[in-house]
């Protein structure tokens, strides 16, 4: 078949996941004419919102917070103009997170340091002045090199950048041991660092202690008004806005090298398209080495290192009413909530490692976007999510597995919230491990973080970091870039600025540094 793309299409772009597409808008923006293909027939990858149980109920797929793409200049400075002129909108929740403890009480997170550190008053004046600490010194100097970390960029030569490298090399673990000491607080400040599906036993992951921590400080459980998909939306509006196009049911399958270069893509359909300047792909590292029509070193090098990591688990419900959480001031409503022990958590990241199904005191996010942004469903939509190995007993999970897995979430649940009674839930729908990977084939073994990369040192990271290939012309994004996995935005922009600053294009007037 004749090629597809004009000839005036400078970059194409391959995936609509929300790191593509955010590349896509800062290249639009600086004037370049894109062409985004995704092979399904949604936009958003795993930053979608769909109907998964009954009519009129519009769940979160996958993402449901927005909180890391805050601080992302993206938002932060709306350089894009995503909120303002293309309705993009967050609230801010308060409560942030509930964690329910026993006697019907409750330890409750804050958009607000010192609202939050009262609340850690009344189980150790210690704890609550080590988190006034904390953030003091993240607001600081830690923020800004953590900044430059999530950028791509070398940090700063100050004492921050150091002191921030010292706190990244320990592991999330030592460092909620090393800081609190009242078990209550170190269940809530564990949970909240386990927020990027990371081992926290795992040294590399110190600084999200402090980094997630400050975000559910400032941004609460960060909600986008009418669900996650709105904000592949709103980039998609902006990208269409400034001359670009995006095509669904494009399942790009070979890059087209030619004299060396990256010169397009063939679609599985034998659609071509070309492009005059770049192509960046959002396609998974650990299969990209299959569609080039070259060999190259640097992308097998990335394929061979990748491993899934940790799989997510999901149960999507439609309930009557919302759940509800005992506190000693009465029941409260939350969009997110969070039960299990670090301990719990210890065992159940193990086992999910060695390929076992724990079941003890599990990590369970509980989500429920429409306490804030009741227009998703004419009743409830709520969610648990939670780690599961990739295989049971080194099978694919059945439907029967699935079921019998959030059973046990549900009646786990059930001890500490009101409202997962059988009479409330209308229906549910269950994703299990296997059922996320047939889903989306950016998924591979139920991670929906984009995995993880083994460095020679053993060391694991988990996103690859650079952004450049060895074929001239193509460029990487997505999750499975740095600095990897959930809603941060900043794998598309950074490639966004390398692809910008390799074409000698000035992007300081809607593009600052980090």
């Amino acid at each position: 078949m004749s090629s597809d793309s004009s000839d005036d299409v400078d970059v194409v772009i391959v995936g609509a996941g929300h790191n593509a597409l955010v590349c896509a808008a800062y290249l639009a923006e600086a004037g370049l004419r894109v062409t985004v293909l995704e092979g399904r027939e949604i936009i958003g990858g795993n930053t979608v919102t769909e109907e998964l149980t009954l009519p009129g109920w519009h769940h979160d797929s996958c993402s449901s917070a927005h909180v890391v793409i805050q601080s992302n200049p993206l938002l932060l400075n709306d350089e894009l103009g995503l909120k303002k002129t293309y309705g993009l909108e967050y609230l801010v929740t308060d409560p942030a997170v509930v964690f329910p403890i026993e006697d019907d009480d409750a330890l409750v997170i804050h958009p607000d340091v010192e609202a939050t550190a009262r609340e850690f008053e009344r189980f150790s004046a210690h704890d609550a002045a080590a988190l006034r600490d904390m953030m003091s010194e993240w607001e600081a100097g830690l923020k800004v090199a953590h900044a430059y970390f999530q950028a791509g960029l070398d940090l700063p030569g100050d004492e921050w950048a150091t002191r921030y490298e010292a706190l990244r090399a320990q592991s999330a673990w030592d460092v909620v041991h090393a800081v609190f000491e009242h078990p209550m607080i170190r269940r809530a400040v564990a949970w909240m660092s386990f927020a990027t599906i990371q081992p926290p036993e795992r040294p590399g992951t110190g600084a999200l202690v402090a980094a997630i921590v400050a975000g559910r400080l400032k941004f609460g459980w960060s909600t986008p008004v009418g669900g996650s998909a709105s904000l592949p939306g709103a980039l998609r509006a902006h990208i269409e806005d400034h001359a670009g196009t995006v095509v669904t049911d494009s399942l790009v399958q070979r890059f087209i090298i030619d004299g060396g270069h990256c010169v397009g893509v063939e679609t599985s359909d034998g659609r071509t398209f070309r492009a005059k300047r770049a192509v960046v792909t959002s396609s998974h590292l650990h299969v990209l080495p299959e569609a080039l029509d070259e060999p190259s070193e640097m992308i097998e090098r990335a394929a061979a290192r990748w491993r899934p990591g940790l799989s997510v688990f999901a149960v999507h419900f439609a309930l009557r009413d919302h759940v509800t959480y005992p506190s000693a001031n009465g029941p409260i409503t939350s969009v997110a909530g969070g039960l299990g022990t670090p301990e719990g958590l210890q065992h159940q990241v193990k086992a999910s490692l060695e390929g076992r199904v724990d079941l003890g005191s599990p990590w369970l996010l509980l989500v429920d976007s429409t306490v804030v942004d009741p227009q998703r469903a004419p009743g409830v939509t709520f969610k648990f999510l939670t780690i599961a190995p990739m295989l049971v007993d080194g099978k694919a999970w059945t439907e029967e597995d699935g079921a019998s897995y959030a059973q046990h979430l549900i009646n786990f649940a059930r001890q500490f919230v009101n409202g997962l009674d059988d009479e409330n839930i209308l229906m549910m729908r269950v994703e299990s491990p296997t059922t996320f990977a047939e889903r989306n084939i950016a998924n591979i073994g139920g991670s929906c973080h984009g995995g993880e990369f083994v460095n020679e040192d053993g060391s694991v990271v988990p996103g690859w970091t650079e952004y450049r290939t060895d074929i001239p012309g193509l460029y990487l994004t997505g999750s499975t870039s740095h600095p990897g996995g959930s809603v941060s935005g900043r794998p598309g922009r950074n490639t966004a600025r390398v692809v910008l600053d390799d074409l000698d294009i000035d992007a300081s007037s809607f593009m600052r540094r980090p």
